[in-house]
């Protein structure tokens, strides 16, 4: 983690007082639920719990902790220990029957659906970014782009839709991941439930609104996790794919908008004039960092039989690494959306750079519907757009197609004309909005 590219309320969900703390709570709720079923004395569980609820251990010394560690090589012996000092006799039953994968992959769970709930409240604060600017320009004419060639006219609303779409899917797709990633194992020892009641895992899954996982080994199946880093590599590939999109709008040929550029901010220690897409360079590289994760999170399923710790290393990296990147990076995607400068007259200009030819094809089409073979209408507009293409826009399509006898023939002046209609290439749009935010969406 990079505090350059962390934000506190993430962060904080992976300090060491948090984990310790939630494996505290798994095993008060573990000793308690052990009370209630017999395995352990009641008064004993009773005690343990109310030590909780008085907050008897206090505040978490991760030093102290870390200290034990050192002399037992093993984080949770040494919270064991930590928090044995904190209470009577009845510390005997803490982890009682319990393996440290009891504590580890169900502390994970609760870490990751913590993560889960902050990136989901991110996807809807860009939603609803993206719904305000796609309404705003719903109607603003730009080009759209093939290759990054002119091809036909769209509006930046009908971009800013299709980016909302994309995200909206991704916050479908990260709510199941929080579902599948939310389940505890209280199952012991190669998960046989040998030495505790699953009454017991039930109990604790319970209290921290986990369900329980239906066979453990002696981990929770790493297909969950693989699904839940994967799930925030799309996330992450969607965000690279809108910050793009900015920055190619940037480029001082295109110009069609731009970052918002600070009172005082500055571009380049060399040159004064520059303003660059530096948040969205930004986002393409932390995007590459979250996708780093999801291939480790894959070669993560594959454990020798029952358990072994090849995973652990590894989700001590991109459990922290990959959540706090992509709440960062959201937010600041979110950021640059809400200011984006957008130019409608820039779209318009170079729109029209081209000498008409973004009509091309309605003009194929109109040949073809006067009786034309698709190849020979296909040669005859080909041949004039060639003409205005080689003139860089100096010669207008238009124009051409007038003075060009194979067309004139079959098409009358007004009736090309009609084919230069840039209202023509917009009157779907009402229905992309509706098929995006809904039906009543174009009253917006």
């Amino acid at each position: 983690m990079v505090p350059r590219y962390a934000r506190p309320e993430m962060t904080a969900i992976w300090e060491a007082k948090n984990r310790f703390f939630i494996w505290w709570q798994i095993e008060v709720f573990a000793a308690e639920a052990m009370g209630k079923i017999g395995m352990i004395p009641a008064e004993d569980a009773a005690t343990i719990r109310k030590a909780y609820d008085d907050n008897a251990i206090g505040e978490i010394d991760v030093e102290a902790i870390d200290e034990i560690e050192k002399v037992t090589k093993h984080d949770v012996i040494a919270f064991l220990t930590w928090a044995g000092e904190k209470l009577g006799p009845e510390r005997r039953w803490l982890h009682q029957g319990m393996t440290s994968s009891d504590v580890l992959d169900t502390s994970l769970a609760v870490q990751l659906t913590q993560a889960a709930d902050i990136l989901i409240a991110d996807l809807e604060q860009l939603l609803e970014v993206l719904k305000r600017r796609a309404f705003e320009h719903k109607l603003t004419p730009t080009i759209g782009r093939s290759h990054g060639i002119h091809a036909e006219p769209v509006t930046f609303g009908l971009k800013m839709a299709q980016a909302y779409a994309e995200f909206d899917r991704n916050l479908s797709r990260l709510k199941a991941a929080r579902e599948e990633i939310a389940t505890c194992a209280i199952s012991g020892a190669v998960g046989t439930f040998a030495n505790v009641d699953p009454r017991v895992e039930e109990h604790v899954a319970k209290e921290l609104g986990l369900t329980p996982e239906p066979t453990s080994t002696q981990v929770i199946p790493r297909d969950r996790h693989a699904a839940f880093f994967a799930t925030l590599g799309v996330i992450a590939s969607s965000i690279e794919r809108l910050a793009v999109e900015v920055r190619h709008l940037q480029r001082t040929e295109v110009l069609e908008a731009e970052e918002y550029f600070s009172k005082g901010q500055k571009g380049s220690s060399a040159m004064p004039h520059k303003r660059n897409p530096i948040l969205t360079e930004n986002l393409t590289g932390l995007a590459r960092m979250v996708r780093s994760a999801v291939v480790p999170a894959m070669e993560n399923v594959a454990l020798w039989h029952e358990r072994d710790i090849s995973h652990s290393s590894v989700e001590r990296f991109i459990g922290p690494d990959a959540t706090i990147t992509l709440d960062f990076a959201l937010a600041r995607l979110t950021g640059v959306m809400d200011k984006l400068l957008v130019y409608p007259e820039r779209m318009m200009k170079n729109m029209d750079r081209m000498g008409g030819l973004i009509h091309s094809q309605r003009v194929l089409l109109a040949l073809t519907q006067a009786g034309l073979s698709r190849e020979d209408a296909y040669a005859i507009v080909q041949r004039n757009a060639m003409k205005v293409w080689q003139s860089d826009g100096e010669l207008q399509l238009l124009d051409l197609l007038k003075a060009d006898r194979d067309v004139t023939e079959r098409i009358a002046p007004e009736k090309l004309e009609e084919s230069f209609d840039l209202d023509y290439h917009l009157r779907r749009v009402d229905t992309i909005f509706e098929r995006v935010f809904g039906e009543g969406a174009t009253a917006d």
